[in-house]
């Protein structure tokens, strides 16, 4: 029961799937689902398949420049179209036959973890979120990342592309992910790494590669000042207890920080460990959360 979409986000037309629930109700919830910093969202479908098994539509798919979604820079990481983009799938989700414009949900990972508690803040059509292996402090999750002594390295970088593209050269990019430790890239580590190796090449579109340009928005992006706000909208997150990407700690402080009503779903392992061995929890999880919140089980 999945179908192709497209809507506009931005003048820009965004691709990806509604999924249907195979028992059919005049009117269903919908959660508006997406995927993280250079994903695609092939890899967010198999939670959408879990939610849709239970009754839920689920509308998933692609940020700009990424996957089948019109954009560019291709592969720009830009949180605020993101944002956007989820404000404009929820508008359009209200336009489809058979689901029902007041229980729509939101879902997100990682990155986009952190997009979906800034729209959960400022937009009140949202009746649930879910923000998984979240984002949750755009400052601080940088300086994990990105060590004090690299940080003179990176800026001189991104001063250069921006000079660049002022003379009119297109966006620099860089890898999303690599096994040298000494080379600059968006998402350092060996866990990153194997993980999009292993899982990436399997979706022809794509590409481990991001702009230069999103390693600078990264740096300004403060979702921590909408994590308050999203109250009283209901919120699960779900947390990986060794996750090192989007470290557990300052998601969990940002968890203590969150108004009720509030739940939270610890997964053991890393950040990857929600699409892989902990799968099962993750999703189900979200699920029972989702089902609780839009519907009346």
């Amino acid at each position: 029961m999945r179908e192709d979409v497209e809507f506009l986000s931005g003048g820009v037309t965004l691709r990806g799937w509604l999924y249907r629930p195979e028992q059919h109700v005049d009117s269903v919830p919908l959660v508006v689902m997406t995927h993280g910093f250079a994903g695609v969202k092939e890899w967010v479908a198999p939670f959408a398949e879990v939610f849709s098994a239970a009754g839920l539509a689920c509308l998933v798919y692609d940020h700009p420049g990424f996957g089948t979604s019109d954009g560019a820079p291709r592969f720009e990481v830009d949180p605020a179209a993101q944002i956007e983009g989820y404000r404009d799938a929820v508008t359009y989700a209200q336009t489809l036959d058979g689901i029902d414009t007041d229980r729509i949900g939101i879902w997100g990972t990682s990155y986009a973890g952190a997009h979906v508690l800034v729209v959960a803040a400022t937009d009140r059509r949202v009746r649930a979120v879910v923000s998984q292996v979240p984002l949750t402090n755009g400052w601080a999750t940088f300086g994990r990342l990105v060590p004090s002594i690299m940080l003179p390295t990176v800026h001189q970088a991104i001063a250069a592309d921006r000079s660049a593209r002022a003379a009119g050269e297109p966006h620099q990019t860089i890898k999303a992910a690599s096994d040298d430790p000494t080379e600059l890239v968006a998402m350092p580590g060996a866990e990153v790494y194997e993980w999009l190796m292993a899982n990436g090449p399997q979706v022809p579109t794509w590409r481990n590669e991001v702009t230069l340009s999103s390693v600078d928005k990264f740096q300004g992006y403060a979702p921590e000042a909408f994590v308050r706000r999203v109250s009283p909208t209901p919120l699960l997150m779900v947390i990986a207890e060794g996750d090192t990407l989007t470290p557990s700690d300052i998601a969990l402080q940002s968890y203590s920080d969150a108004l009720e009503p509030k739940q939270l779903e610890l997964v053991p392992g890393g950040h990857f460990s929600v699409y892989g061995d902990r799968f099962d929890q993750a999703s189900s999880s979200a699920r029972d959360f989702l089902l609780a919140k839009l519907t009346d089980r």
